[in-house]
């Protein structure tokens, strides 16, 4: 079996895109299905594993990606973290690859207004016009998930707008995101369940990894009880848990929930709470998004092994976290 980084050894040499089909059988994961989730407000299926892009990936590596997406039961492409390059660059290559209409997008809403300093709270109008300049310029078929920050007090706002596009037919689904701070005075956990609480909205996304386990308190059960879809960001705690592992083996009790790599073993511990409807994982090699796949297909662990996985997890050394998917 190859881990992810002998699999990366014996294909750094070739270059990101030379991976020939013998090594990309080599890769393979256990035979089944991508695992799909109902989101809670529809019924909609979607595969529990989503690709974020990164604009550092050029035209031909995201048709590379794209393509592997597609043909191993992908479809969600989460466009937040790459920003306005990402998402140009990734529909840019599904419409040069004719593929646009076959994932689920989203597309981030951001519209801040300052005066003097001050965070201004934009009105309908502005809101409105910059989602139609958005659409002007990205030329979508359609809007799956609109996404706004819970951040500002700009929020109530913009989901109403949302909401009028939703009746429109324009936006399918519409949702909040939030990036979880470490700082004590950062209320990013109360500032979000309040947004849970008090609007009516299709999915909520923030970060949730073995690594950091805040959500599992409140807003993984208040997403169950509200039938609100989570999106789960930075699944590997933003780069920090490859490097806590470091050349660690992975234990051999992975197999017993077909974890064949350490991403998987991470990937699988998110997948596996009930609350979750997709894991967000952003790469810019074709390699990698087959891994992060496998995280997603065969068996999940049981509470029991969940809690077995997050001590293993605690074991480990502590690192500074860098940004990642």
């Amino acid at each position: 079996m190859l881990n992810r980084r002998e699999f990366l050894g014996i294909t750094a040499g070739a270059g990101a895109l030379a991976l020939t089909p013998e090594l990309l059988r080599a890769f393979e994961q256990s035979p089944g299905k991508l695992i799909q989730r109902a989101i809670p407000s529809s019924g909609e299926m979607l595969p529990v594993v989503s690709f974020g892009p990164r604009p550092e990936a050029d035209n031909a590596a995201m048709k590379e990606l794209l393509k592997t997406l597609l043909s191993n039961s992908g479809k969600v492409v989460d466009v937040m973290h790459g920003g306005p390059p990402g998402e140009q660059g990734a529909r840019t290559a599904a419409n040069e690859l004719g593929i646009q209409d076959k994932f689920f997008w989203t597309s981030p809403l951001s519209l801040l207004s300052m005066l003097r300093g001050v965070l201004q709270t934009p009105d309908a109008a502005a809101v409105r016009a910059h989602m139609e300049a958005r659409l002007a310029t990205l030329k979508p078929p359609k809007v799956d998930l609109a996404m706004v920050s819970s951040y500002s007090a700009h929020v109530p706002t913009n989901l109403a707008v949302l909401r009028e596009m939703k009746k429109e037919g324009r936006v399918r689904y519409i949702g909040v995101w939030e990036l979880l701070s470490t700082e004590p005075s950062n209320n990013s956990l109360a500032r979000l369940e309040s947004v849970m609480r008090n609007e009516p909205i299709d999915f909520v996304a923030t970060d949730y990894s073995v690594g950091d386990r805040r959500v599992e308190e409140k807003l993984l059960p208040l997403a169950l009880e509200r039938k609100i879809a989570f999106m789960a960001y930075f699944t590997f705690d933003r780069g920090g848990l490859f490097k806590r592992v470091g050349a660690t083996p992975l234990p051999d009790w992975a197999a017993e929930f077909d974890a064949r790599t350490w991403a998987q073993f991470f990937l699988k511990y998110v997948i596996s709470h009930p609350a979750v409807t997709v894991a967000r994982t952003g790469t810019t090699k074709a390699a990698h998004l087959l891994d992060n796949i496998g995280g997603g297909i065969g068996r999940l662990p049981n509470e029991a092994m969940r809690k077995r996985m997050a001590q293993l997890v605690d074991r480990l050394p502590p690192t500074t976290a860098s940004p990642s998917a």
